[in-house]
């Protein structure tokens, strides 16, 4: 199958997300730009999407690729949602994979289906008075999205890896970056060694996580039963697995 075609079926996952109200829409890249070596970000046209949804701060959605045969999906953050114009765009962390490859290659009048079902995001009541996020290059969108949202309040977030290069969207000062290198637990102890003083100086914290799939549930774990965050003050969602 061509990289311009649009794939059909989506298995077993594709029934059951029909089953709970998903809906799906065509894609079609107009242009592709590489923001650094391994980061590269599509602009497309929405196949109408933005008209059947508002949209809300972290909105993803489910791109289809086909991997050796068979359908594979992977959630991405709209970028700069244009309803009147029907566009957005979405960025790629690159690696090995079908996904990154289907990246890699797309040009304009390439198509690829996507489908919209799970995404949401519940605004913290009272707001937050510090926002405490912990992310990598994978949610790099959605925690641009999420500070975008808070403007005005103060954040501190762990980043593993480098921002360098990277689109990072936010120059408040009031935004304090902690890079960690991606070695093994580093991430996890980092956040276990500052996190709690931080969280005892502020009324209304929110702790957002979204790291790899063992990395979120392990500091949300923590955050919750450890640390006594209320769950409505926390958000964890896992971007990716890692295999070995």
């Amino acid at each position: 199958m061509g990289q311009g075609q649009v794939r059909t079926g989506h298995g077993w996952q594709g029934t059951v997300l029909k089953l709970m109200g998903a809906k799906d829409f065509v894609l079609t890249v107009t242009g592709a730009e590489d923001v650094a070596p391994d980061y590269r970000r599509l602009h497309l046209t929405d196949g109408d999407l933005l008209k059947a949804y508002d949209t809300h701060p972290t909105m993803w959605v489910r791109l289809w690729f086909d991997n050796a045969g068979k359908p594979h999906q992977r959630g991405y953050t709209l970028v700069d949602p244009d309803r009147e114009n029907g566009t957005f765009s979405l960025e790629f962390a690159l690696h090995e994979g079908c996904a990154s490859d289907w990246a890699r290659a797309a040009r304009p009048g390439d198509t690829i289906e996507a489908t919209v079902q799970g995404t949401g995001f519940q605004r913290p009541q009272p707001e937050p008075t510090h926002v405490f996020a912990i992310g990598d290059p994978a949610s790099l969108p959605a925690l641009n999205s999420l500070l975008d949202t808070f403007p005005s309040v103060p954040a501190t977030v762990w980043f593993e890896g480098t921002l360098g290069g990277l689109p990072w969207r936010t120059g408040s000062d009031d935004h304090q970056v902690i890079e960690v290198p991606r070695d093994g637990t580093a991430l996890v102890d980092r956040v276990r060694a500052e996190l709690p003083a931080l969280l005892r100086a502020t009324p209304e914290p929110y702790v957002w996580i979204a790291c790899d799939t063992t990395t979120t549930r392990t500091l949300s774990s923590y955050v919750r039963r450890e640390l006594g965050v209320a769950k409505q003050r926390t958000h964890a969602l896992g971007y990716w697995r890692a295999t070995t």
